[in-house]
């Protein structure tokens, strides 16, 4: 089945055209700068990528420019738009009322137009790349996979906040975790990759990136995850804060003179890795190399990065009582071998173990713990675009 994987972004799209039996792509790209001008990166998995510049007034005009692209006499993998058999759309928030990817109806729709006060930034961009697909491609099944879905097992101690219950009742407001596509894929492939029981197996997925997050994952289901509400709660990251004292909020407000609305700006894009090297870079190459290089700056963030990853860690370990393995992804949790390293040899505790001539790989399957260690840790690289297109095959063919 070629399932089209569309990610809609406020003014941009990433797609990727693939099989769901071979798991080959055909083609990807991007479209970015919506709503300005627009420009198109289009690239056969077998061709040269081409660019195009071309208006793109909304999210319809960018769908109708990669179908155009995907069917072109020259460049294009299929002979016609029939050989789509199904669209997979990453959403961001499905709130407490979707706990699993599903086939996009009128329902769905109303659901996800239900939680964009609580995905501001991303619910009202997936709708647009929602409808755009409608239009252009009717009668076309739809599915809706969300970030957020895989965390809806968690218990209501792990999600619950202590705050009055009426906030709850009322608003919805409890932890709903972020990366769920990326943590349901990983863990499945941990359990696969280290021959795990997947009825009776504990295992900490680390997804560490620009944006980071980590689950503990009981028998395949996400038992607890660090993110929260929002994106902006747990692991210390890029360019948002992670976990602190609410307190804060009020504090420089008042220091600042400032709303709280530029204030939770200021953790989301002008903290993290950012703010705690005073400004030097959010991409952990740039902190690790000026570290190497004696930067304090640098070497403050990168060990308040670890820091928070190896808390976390120690944290589910023990709510889970035990585990059976740790799996790193995400761009640093599979290229930042210094990361690895530090955390690994933080939980020594556990009885693990690092192999220092494993962990050198980068972005590839490998088991980066001794053969004696008590706990396995492997790198395990995610692929969220495979994930949507797996779980949108399986349920249209179900629908059959």
């Amino acid at each position: 089945m070629n399932v089209l994987v569309v990610n809609c972004g406020s003014s941009s799209l990433k797609f990727q055209l693939i099989n769901s039996e071979t798991e080959e792509v055909a083609a990807k790209g991007l479209c970015e700068r919506i709503g300005i001008d627009g420009r198109l990166v289009y690239q056969p998995t077998n061709g040269e990528k081409e660019v195009t510049e071309a208006p793109m007034p909304t999210h319809t005009e960018a769908i109708k420019m990669v179908l155009d692209a995907l069917v072109n006499e020259k460049t294009g993998v299929l002979k016609s738009l029939d050989e789509v058999e199904a669209i997979g759309h990453r959403v961001l928030h499905g709130g407490a009322k979707i706990s699993d990817s599903c086939i996009i109806n009128d329902e769905v729709i109303s659901v996800i137009e239900e939680c964009c006060d609580l995905g501001p930034l991303h619910n009202p961009a997936n709708l647009m790349g929602i409808r755009a697909c409608m239009e252009l491609m009717p009668g076309k099944p739809n599915v809706a996979v969300f970030d957020t879905a895989f965390h809806q097992t968690m218990p209501e101690k792990a999600y619950m906040y202590a705050i009055p219950k009426k906030y709850y009742d009322e608003y919805k407001v409890r932890k709903y975790g972020f990366h769920g596509t990326s943590h349901r894929f990983v863990s499945k492939e941990t359990i696969k990759f280290l021959g795990l029981d997947p009825e009776n197996s504990k295992v900490i997925v680390a997804h560490l990136g620009n944006g980071s997050s980590i689950s503990a994952v009981v028998n395949g289901k996400c038992v607890d995850t660090s993110m929260g509400l929002t994106p902006l709660q747990g692991l210390v990251m890029g360019t948002r804060s992670g976990d602190l004292d609410p307190a804060v909020l009020e504090f420089i407000c008042a220091k600042e003179n400032i709303d709280v609305k530029e204030m939770v700006r200021i953790l989301n894009k002008e903290s993290g890795l950012l703010g705690l090297s005073n400004g030097l870079s959010s991409d952990f190459r740039d902190l690790n190399e000026a570290a190497e290089g004696g930067n304090e700056d640098a070497k403050r963030a990168v060990d308040c990065l670890c820091y928070s990853i190896i808390k976390y860690i120690g944290s589910y370990v023990a709510a889970m009582n035990g585990v059976d393995a740790i799996a790193f992804t995400g761009g640093i949790g599979e290229n930042a071998i210094p990361v690895r390293e530090t955390v690994v040899k933080s939980l020594g505790y556990l009885g693990i173990k690092l192999d220092e001539e494993a962990n050198q790989t980068r972005g590839e399957n490998k088991v980066i713990s001794t053969a004696d260690s008590k706990v396995k840790v492997a790198i395990v690289p995610t692929n969220e675009e495979l994930a949507i297109c797996q779980e949108t095959a399986e349920l249209v063919k179900n629908q059959k």
